[in-house]
C-alpha cells in the first residue's frame, strides 16, 4: 500500500522563516522519525545553499499522523548541509534539549481576506475593541469554521492543544498549545503552525503573524510564552522567583532580538504590553514584561511565569533557547 510523507522545514529567511514542505511516497507506514527514509531539496530556492551547490539534506525528528489526508503523516524536520553538519539556518539544531522545560505557548493570529482581518468592512474599521474577545454571534466574531477544523486537525494529530478562543480585535483568535520538553514542544507549534496554514488554503484566506496587523488602536498578535522547571513547580518561593525575573532582565535586548521582527509596533506600552525599551515583572500583570500569575503567588511562589514578550511571528525555537540561558545562567 502508498503511503504518504510530508517532509516540512524551515527555510532560510530571515527576519522569519517560512514553512516549507514537499511529499514523499513510500510502500509502508514508518513508525519513527528514524524509520523515514532520509531526502534532500534545492536550498537554492529556500535562500539556504547557492546553485552550485545546491543540496540541503532533511533530517527527520518528528513524525505524527496526517490528520488532513489518508495514509498519511506529517515529518517534521531538520535543515543539514550537505556534510551533515547543522545548517546555519537550522536554530532547532543549535542548543541543547531540556526534557524538564515545560512550555505553554498562547499562539494569536489574524485571518486575513483581501488585505484586511476578516470581518473588517471593505472600507474603514468594524466598531471599537471590546465586544469582540471570547465572542459568540457572526456580528462579533468570524472565522469560527476554520478555527474550529484546525482544532481538531492539531486533536486528530496528537498536538497538545489545550484551548482555543477569539481575541480582542476582530479576525483575530488564539489557540494554546502545552508540551514537555523544550524542542518537542516548540515542535508542536511549528506543526500546528503548518496545520493553519493549509487549513486556511481551503477557505480562501491568509493566516497572519504580524504581531501588528492593523495599525492604531487595536491589539496586536503575540506568542506568550509559559514556562516552569522542577525547580519553579516545586521549590519556588518568592526569593528564587524574583531572582528569576532579575536574570531575565538583565538580558532583556539579547532576548528582544530574538523575540520576533517588528516587535516594537506591539510592545508600546498599551494593549496589555510592556515598552520595548523597558522591562518589568509584577504579580497579575498583564502590562509586564513577565507576568507572575496569581496562582502562583498562592501556591507558596511556586507554578510558572509568563513571558509575554514574544510576538506572534517569534520561532519558538529562538524564543525557547533564549529562555534556557536565562535560567541555566
Amino acid at each position: 500500500m502508498s503511503y504518504k510523507l510530508e517532509y516540512i522545514w524551515l527555510d532560510g529567511y530571515t527576519p522569519e522563516a517560512n514553512l516549507r514542505s514537499k511529499t514523499k511516497v513510500v510502500d509502508s507506514e514508518p513508525k519513527s522519525p528514524d524509520d523515514c527514509p532520509g531526502w534532500s531539496f534545492d536550498g537554492s530556492s529556500t535562500e539556504q545553499a547557492e546553485g552550485s551547490s545546491s543540496d540541503c539534506l532533511l533530517k527527520p525528528v518528528k513524525l505524527i499522523a496526517d490528520p488532513q489526508r489518508k495514509n498519511a503523516s506529517l515529518v517534521l524536520c531538520e535543515v543539514l548541509a550537505a556534510d551533515g553538519s547543522v545548517h546555519p539556518s537550522n536554530i532547532r539544531g543549535s542548543f541543547e534539549d531540556d526534557p524538564d522545560l515545560w512550555l505553554g505557548f498562547e499562539q494569536e493570529y489574524t485571518i486575513m481576506k483581501d488585505g484586511a482581518p476578516l470581518g473588517f468592512p471593505r472600507d474603514g474599521y468594524p466598531g471599537p475593541q471590546g465586544p469582540y474577545y471570547c465572542s459568540v454571534g457572526y456580528k462579533n466574531c468570524v472565522g469560527r469554521d476554520l478555527v474550529e477544523e484546525h482544532l481538531d486537525a492539531c486533536l486528530d494529530a496528537g498536538l497538545s492543544v489545550t484551548g482555543i478562543n477569539a481575541e480582542v480585535m476582530k479576525g483575530q483568535w488564539e489557540y494554546q498549545l502545552f508540551g514537555k520538553g523544550a524542542k518537542s514542544a516548540c515542535d508542536d507549534v511549528w506543526l500546528s503552525r503548518f496545520l493553519l496554514h493549509r487549513t486556511a488554503e481551503k477557505y480562501g484566506v491568509v493566516i497572519e503573524l504580524h504581531p501588528k496587523p492593523v495599525k492604531g488602536d487595536w491589539n496586536g498578535s503575540g506568542m506568550h510564552c509559559n514556562f516552569s522547571t522542577t525547580d519553579i513547580r516545586e521549590k519556588g518561593g518568592e526569593e528564587f522567583i524574583k531572582g528569576i525575573c532579575e536574570k531575565f532582565r538583565g538580558r532583556h535586548d539579547e532576548h528582544i532580538a530574538s523575540y520576533g521582527s517588528e516587535n516594537d509596533q506591539r510592545l508600546t506600552g498599551l494593549h496589555e504590553t510592556q515598552s520595548i525599551e523597558k522591562f518589568s515583572f509584577g504579580v497579575s500583570d498583564r502590562g509586564a514584561s513577565i507576568r507572575i500569575p496569581i496562582g502562583t503567588v498562592q501556591n507558596d511562589w511556586k507554578g510558572y511565569l509568563e513571558d509575554r514578550r514574544p510576538a506572534s511571528n517569534a520561532d519558538p525555537y529562538k524564543v525557547t533557547s533564549k529562555i534556557l540561558g536565562a535560567l541555566r545562567s
